[in-house]
């Protein structure tokens, strides 16, 4: 099994230099690099102070400045907001800037937040719907020559320009959970990037058992790579992950309120939680966080994980955002290199 750092900048005060987030973003992707992480990915949202990610090609060319080894991936590109020509023309230009370091993650999104401002009036049907004409269309293009009579988009004859560093394109990674989204991926001869969020070791099976039954409906296609995006935080003790338990509790608050759509947003933040707001929380808990992510002292992390590479996942990427100070993240990155991954080496 490698490893894969999933970083963004995340501003949760106003107080918070969005110039200094960004400079911790690169420090960490740093650590990553210098560690013998595999890769950084880090992702698209808009109007969202919560993760900062306007355009991911614009971070990953300057971390290909700023490292040397690691693989850039977008994780991931929100297909409804991208013209077919304009995400395979930037993809491949940033694919040739980087010297053929990239990965291409898309995703349907999962804001109505976003929705609203981008697409009005689409809805995550129709979202998914785009996603999977972009696609094709994409892989078309960077062959060249393709033209397309969709139901989103219609063009004429065009090839991608420029054209990737990397032959056959850069890899394509879908963002997957239903099994009709796993199927797609499959067919389409993508690699996979699931994510339990807060479901846990059950979810983590599900998935597997979801992708290996795409895997088999389609034996014809040479088997993709399944990737595993989990929140983490390797711990100094067991008072520090009750504390990270805590922090990352509050983190999943704030996704909720953002995915619910139903509070106010002004200047790119949205109505702050009380602690009584988050002590009501029907579902998300300090306690179910420890219970359902890697919050864990190394060698305990390191069983956690030795039971994903057992069931057949190829990446772990270390989701990192967690509304973390900067150290206490980078505290626990350089843990998990230095005391978690030799023991998959």
């Amino acid at each position: 099994m490698r490893f894969s750092l999933f970083v963004h900048m995340e501003r949760l005060s106003p107080e918070q230099d969005q110039k200094q987030l960004y400079d911790d973003f690169v420090a960490l992707a740093k650590i990553a690099d210098a560690g013998g992480m595999h890769a950084v990915w880090t992702g698209e949202h808009h109007g969202m102070d919560f993760t900062i990610a306007p355009n991911p090609f614009l971070n990953l060319i300057d971390l290909a400045r700023q490292t040397r080894n690691v693989r850039l991936g977008t994780g991931t590109v929100i297909a409804p907001f991208w013209h077919p020509i304009r995400l395979a023309g930037e993809a491949a230009m940033t694919d040739m800037i980087v010297d053929g370091r990239l990965d291409l993650g898309i995703a349907r999104g999962a804001y109505h937040y976003e929705y609203e401002r981008m697409v009005p009036g689409m809805d995550a049907w129709e979202a998914g719907q785009r996603m999977r004409e972009l696609v094709p269309a994409v892989k078309g293009l960077w062959k060249g020559d393709y033209a397309q009579n969709g139901t989103f988009h219609t063009f004429p004859s065009t090839t991608s320009s420029p054209k990737p560093s990397q032959e056959a394109g850069p890899p394509i990674w879908i963002a997957a959970r239903d099994p009709n989204s796993h199927e797609f991926a499959i067919s389409n001869g993508c690699h996979v990037q699931v994510t339990p969020l807060w479901m846990g070791d059950a979810e983590i099976v599900k998935l597997m058992d979801t992708f290996n039954a795409a895997c088999a409906k389609f034996p014809d296609v040479p088997r993709p790579e399944i990737m595993l995006l989990n929140h983490t935080y390797i711990a100094a003790d067991a008072a520090d992950a009750q504390l990270a338990a805590e922090e990352i509790n509050r983190f999943y608050c704030y996704f909720g309120a953002w995915f619910k759509n139903e509070r106010a947003v002004s200047q790119g933040a949205i109505e702050a939680l009380t602690d009584d707001d988050i002590a009501a929380h029907p579902f998300y808990s300090a306690e179910a966080m420890l219970r359902d992510n890697v919050i864990a002292t190394p060698q305990d992390a390191i069983a956690r994980i030795k039971t994903y590479e057992d069931l057949g996942y190829d990446e772990y990427s270390f989701w990192i955002d967690s509304g973390m100070s900067f150290e206490r993240k980078k505290a626990s990155l350089e843990r998990f290199i230095k005391d978690v991954m030799p023991a998959f080496a």
